[in-house]
């Protein structure tokens, strides 16, 4: 065998080992794969600004007022004149208020609600007791409870920082109204009776006093 040929032989048994040794320490690969890239961190989660209001999420309002409504928007400025003011302490209280000046009016003695009532109710509730009592009409009023409560409207003056709030109530009664020789008249003394009733409260925000005095009814 000549000498060249014998180094070729060499050199390529050389290159197969050299082989032989690459893919066993590298491994394999089948097809093309892409180089890896480092990963990117995820992306943070966006939270949505509904109108850039803090009160856009107070379920103080939501809870009675559809967001962005002229309702949620009046009780937005509420707020903001008045920090401590609550829609649903308010609530609560109005539907203490409601049985109490309604069943000072069915017997006709206003003495511990006149705090509570604007002039002019005050006035038309008084009238309407007087006829009864010209007429010889007496009344007989068992309250059975109250069983709807709810924000019917809200407006608020900026300028002079006057709040109202209309609460729509769904009471219960059994009424009767009986002549001067104890006929009923009107009303069902066995029978309970759904009253309902729209009234409206006002008051200036940010005063001390914290009576709301009812202006309105209907």
């Amino acid at each position: 065998m000549s000498n060249p040929l014998l180094q070729l032989l060499v050199l390529g048994a050389i290159a197969v080992f050299l082989i032989l040794r690459l893919r066993g320490v590298l491994g394999t690969r089948d097809g093309f794969e892409t180089p890896r890239l480092p990963e990117e961190p995820a992306p943070r989660k966006r939270f949505d600004v509904i109108d850039g209001s803090a009160e856009a999420g107070d379920s103080d309002i939501t809870d009675h007022a559809e967001p962005g409504s002229p309702i949620a928007r009046a009780l937005e400025q509420m707020k903001r004149a008045e920090p401590e003011f609550a829609v649903g302490p308010f609530l609560s209280g109005a539907k203490s208020a409601y049985e109490m000046i309604l069943m000072a009016f069915e017997r006709g003695d206003l003495s511990e609600v006149r705090g509570f009532l604007a002039p002019q109710v005050a006035e038309a509730f008084e009238t309407v007791i007087a006829d009864r009592e010209a007429r010889g009409l007496t009344t007989e009023a068992q309250f059975l409870g109250t069983r709807e409560t709810g924000l019917a409207g809200a407006e608020f003056t900026p300028a002079t920082g006057m709040a109202q709030l209309s609460v729509r109530f769904v009471g219960e009664m059994i009424v009767a109204t009986r002549d001067a020789q104890g006929n009923v008249v009107e009303g069902d003394p066995k029978a309970a009776r759904k009253q309902r009733d729209t009234w409206t409260f006002a008051r200036r925000m940010g005063e001390d006093d914290p009576n709301w005095q009812l202006i309105a009814t209907a």
